[in-house]
């Protein structure tokens, strides 16, 4: 993390030893641990503030767009605008008039049949 090898943590540790003593050196091993624990917590919270901060932001920048594109939906196709009614069940579409033009010697293929597929003749 900070570049620590491990003969300079060896060297500090036996520094520690001569200039702390080995009685009270379990006492301060503790209270580094614990400083060490809550620097770690704080960075652990900072860097959760910072990626709220940042999903945030993406979650407004989405919502921009998505409003955006609502509105260009909406303005190209109203709500009041008068639709045709899908055909009911078992009604058969209107052919747009280009396809019943097709003209003579055309047949109609296969997809074309509106019959269910068991009820088509077989090619």
């Amino acid at each position: 993390m900070f570049g620590v090898d491990s003969t300079e943590l060896l060297i500090v540790a036996v520094l520690a030893l001569l200039f702390i003593g080995p009685k009270d050196l379990p006492v301060v091993m503790l209270k580094v641990g614990r400083w060490v624990g809550k620097v770690r917590g704080y960075a652990r919270h900072f860097t959760a503030g910072i990626e709220n901060v940042m999903r945030e932001a993406e979650l407004e920048e989405m919502e921009r767009k998505w409003r955006a594109d609502n509105e260009r939906i909406m303005a190209a196709h109203p709500p009041d605008a008068q639709y045709p009614d899908p055909p009911a069940a078992g009604e058969t579409p209107i052919a747009p008039a280009a396809e019943a033009d097709a003209g003579p010697g055309t047949e109609p293929t296969v997809d074309d049949d509106p019959r269910p597929p068991s009820e088509r003749p077989l090619p």
